[in-house]
C-alpha cells in the first residue's frame, strides 16, 4: 500500500487528564472520522481482569490477556464502541478501582502489544483519530498528523475533578487530585513519549473549542497537502 492510500491517522497522545479523548472525539465529529480511545481499552483490559480472582500485585500479562478475549471494538457512529462479552461498557470504565490499577495493567508488554494492534486494525476501516500515550512514535509513526496535548498538572486536576463533579472543585480537592496526576504520571513515564515530529499543544489556557479547533486546521492543511501530492 502506498502511503497515498494509506487511510489518513491523526495521532493524538499526552499525559493522564490532557483532554486526549474528549478532544479526539471531537475532531473526529468534525472532520467525519472515527476515533479510537486507547486509554478506554486498557481499561476494559483491566475490567476483564478485576472481576477474577488475585489480588492485581499477582497480576501476569498471560492472566490479563486470556481475560481479554471478550473484549471487542465496535464501530459505532464516529467512534469505535467498547463491549466486554458483548455488552457495552462506559462509565464503569472510569470507577475508582480501575483507575487505581489501569497504569499498572497498561505496563505489560503484551498487553500493550494486544492493544497497539487492536487501534491499527481500527485503521484498516478509514481515516481516523487515536488518542494515547504513544500513538505516535510506536502504535502509528507514520500518522500524518501527530499531536501532542499538554497542561499544567492543577488544571488537569481542575478539569477532572468539574467533570467527575459536576461542580467547581475547591482548592482542597484540586491539590489532591494534582498529587494523584503527578503519581500517575510517574508510574506512565516509559508510556508517554512525544513523537519528535509532533506538534505540541499547551491546552492550559484554552477551552476545549478551542484546542479542537486548532487541531481541525492543522488537519485539514494537512488533508490538502495529502491530496496534491496523491493528485502529482
Amino acid at each position: 500500500m502506498s502511503a497515498a492510500d494509506q487511510p489518513f491517522v491523526i495521532a493524538i497522545d499526552g499525559p493522564a487528564a490532557s483532554g486526549k479523548s474528549s478532544t479526539a472525539k471531537l475532531v473526529a465529529e468534525r472532520l467525519g472520522m472515527h476515533h479510537a480511545d486507547s486509554g478506554a481499552v486498557y481499561r476494559a483490559a483491566t475490567l476483564a481482569r478485576i472481576g477474577r480472582p488475585g489480588a492485581p500485585e499477582s497480576w501476569t500479562p498471560g492472566s490479563v490477556l486470556h481475560e481479554v478475549a471478550g473484549v471487542t471494538l465496535v464501530r459505532a457512529g464516529t467512534s469505535f464502541e467498547i463491549r466486554l462479552s458483548g455488552k457495552v461498557v462506559g462509565d464503569e470504565l472510569h470507577e475508582p478501582a480501575i483507575t487505581a490499577v489501569v497504569s499498572l495493567v497498561a505496563k505489560m508488554g503484551p498487553v500493550r502489544e494486544w492493544v497497539n494492534e487492536l487501534m491499527r486494525s481500527c485503521a484498516d476501516e478509514g481515516p481516523i483519530v487515536v488518542d494515547g500515550r504513544d500513538m505516535g512514535t510506536t502504535v502509528f509513526p507514520g500518522a500524518q498528523l501527530k499531536v501532542c496535548l499538554i497542561a499544567h498538572a492543577d488544571e488537569r486536576a481542575r478539569r477532572r475533578l468539574l467533570q467527575r463533579l459536576g461542580r467547581a472543585p475547591i482548592e482542597d480537592e484540586i491539590a489532591a487530585e494534582t498529587a494523584a496526576l503527578q503519581e500517575r504520571d510517574a508510574k506512565d513515564a516509559v508510556q508517554t513519549r512525544q513523537a519528535p515530529d509532533a506538534v505540541v499543544i499547551d491546552t492550559t489556557h484554552l477551552t476545549q473549542g478551542e484546542q479542537v479547533e486548532r487541531i481541525v486546521e492543522l488537519a485539514k492543511d494537512r488533508l490538502a497537502r495529502t491530496s496534491t501530492h496523491g493528485a502529482t
